[in-house]
């Protein structure tokens, strides 16, 4: 279970590039509903919940970390 912990904050980590928020939020909607396949296809959830789950939580994350300049 503690892998799963780590590989979830190692793919949240690298869910925002760009500069923009807009970009932010679409390359980190991509990653997450990559990382969320992968997560779901390894545990019961399944894979099309997982990129669903991860989608929105990359795209969430990305757009809420944007840097003000």
């Amino acid at each position: 279970m503690t892998k799963y912990f780590v590989l979830t904050a190692l793919l949240l980590a690298t869910t925002a590039c760009g500069d923009t928020w807009g970009e932010r939020a679409v390359t980190g909607g991509g990653i997450g509903a990559g990382s969320g396949a992968v997560i779901g296809a390894l545990t019961p959830i399944g894979i099309l919940p997982g990129a669903l789950v991860g989608t929105a939580v990359g795209a969430g994350i990305g757009a809420a970390t944007t840097p003000k300049r």
